[in-house]
This record gives C-alpha cells, sequence and structure tokens, in this order.
C-alpha cells in the first residue's frame, strides 16, 4: 500500500514540474515574438571560440527594423563586411571591395564569395535565432530572470554547420554535436542570450573541434535608426 501511495505522490510531484518547464519555454518564444514585433532594435554579438578552431569572430553589430530593414557590420579574422538588407534585396560591402550587389559579391562562389553568400543566406536576426534555440531545446528551466536549457542534439548539428537541414548531402557532416543555452529575460522582454555548439565538423576528410560561445545582447529596443548609404541604395535599387 505504502508503494502505491509514494508512486502517487510522485506523480503528482512531477506533473507542476514538467509544467513548469513548459512554460518557461513558452516565455522564451513569447519574449522572442515580442522581440520581433517591435518597431527597430540594435544587437551586439561576440563569439568565443574555445582553443581557437575555425575563424577568428570579431564583433557583430546589427540593427532591424519592423519592415525587415537591416544593416549589419561583421568581423571576421582582419576582414569587416558590411551588409544591408531591403525589400528582399541585399547590398554587401567587404574589405576589398566598396558597394556590391549580393550577386556582384558571390560571382566566387568557389572561394570567399560562397562563404559569404551562405553566411548571409543563413543570417537570422536575433528574434529569430532565440526563438529557434528555444523551439530546439530539450527543456528550458527558469532560476530569477535567467532561463536554461540544452540543445537537442539535431538542432545543435544543424547550427554547427552554414547548412540547413535537408541541404546538400556533400557538406560537412557532424558529430556528437551538443548546445547548451541562457536567456535573460526582464517583464516579458528578451534582454539577452548565449548559446555554446560543441562537436567536430567533418569535411573533405579533415576534423574540426568545434567549441563555440556566442552571446547576443539587445539594446536601444524602439530607438534604433537605420541610416542606408547612397552607394548602398543604388544596389538595392539596382
Amino acid at each position: 500500500m505504502k508503494k502505491y501511495l509514494l508512486f502517487g505522490l510522485f506523480a503528482l510531484l512531477a506533473g507542476p514540474l514538467a509544467a513548469a518547464d513548459a512554460d518557461s519555454k513558452d516565455d522564451v518564444i513569447n519574449a522572442a515574438k515580442k522581440l520581433a514585433g517591435e518597431d527597430n532594435y540594435s544587437w551586439q554579438t561576440s563569439v568565443t571560440n574555445v582553443g581557437g578552431n575555425g575563424f577568428r569572430f570579431g564583433p557583430t553589430e546589427g540593427k532591424i527594423t519592423k519592415d525587415g530593414t537591416t544593416w549589419i557590420s561583421m568581423t571576421r579574422n582582419d576582414n569587416t563586411t558590411r551588409v544591408v538588407r531591403q525589400g528582399g534585396r541585399t547590398a554587401v560591402k567587404t574589405s576589398n571591395h566598396g558597394w556590391q550587389s549580393l550577386a556582384e559579391a558571390t560571382e566566387d562562389d568557389q572561394g570567399p564569395g560562397r562563404f559569404l553568400g551562405r553566411m548571409i543566406q543563413n543570417f537570422k536576426a536575433p528574434a529569430a535565432q532565440a526563438g529557434d534555440l528555444a523551439a530546439g531545446a530539450k527543456e528550458i528551466k527558469k532560476d530569477g530572470d535567467v532561463y536554461t536549457g540544452d540543445l537537442t542534439e539535431k538542432s545543435a548539428q544543424a547550427m554547427l554547420v552554414f547548412r540547413r537541414p535537408g541541404g546538400d548531402d556533400n557538406g560537412p557532416t557532424v558529430s556528437n554535436a551538443k548546445g547548451s543555452m541562457k536567456f535573460w529575460i526582464r517583464d516579458g522582454e528578451l534582454t539577452k542570450y548565449e548559446f555554446n555548439l560543441q562537436g567536430t565538423v567533418s569535411f573533405n576528410g579533415n576534423d574540426r573541434d568545434i567549441n563555440r560561445t556566442t552571446t547576443v545582447e539587445i539594446k536601444n529596443v524602439g530607438s534604433t535608426r537605420i541610416s542606408i548609404p547612397d552607394e548602398a541604395r543604388k544596389k538595392l535599387s539596382s
């Protein structure tokens, strides 16, 4: 009899805990949706690679408005690239070239241009990225203003390479993929999030161990302004 009573007690306790985890996940998803619905916001992204494997990621600064107009400045190794997106068109300025259309910037589809094209194609604004992280979590738990969770292996694999699920089978493969995340939410507003990705990426017979942490801080919600240079505007309209 005692065994059945204990089982019933554990079942009662497990129910509220499962509901709390589900509520925490919804909190993060709703905070991401709220950010996406804002008129505008800015962000700053920093990336740390443990062991120095992969690209040397410098800071990324970004701005976005509700109509989808986006401005990005990102540094990889010693090169800074600026990107403007508006109305389905993209203009790019690299360290070696002035403003170009995306087609012009990616004409070299076997070298840096190919990588740049994939990076721009796979770009997601913080609101969308945070929502995807939460959706790909096994579970999310809350501790004060901080929400933490782990990614499913499938979600971690997809984020470790510049390739969407169902894409080119000849692309990189990933093993031992795992990921974790943190979200800072205050009064329903997403103010910061961070995620760590680990795994081994294999391509053309070469293996590279990845341990990368990305931190994104949200700022200037409602007061961000985007000024598009005339040279970039010409490329957007061509």
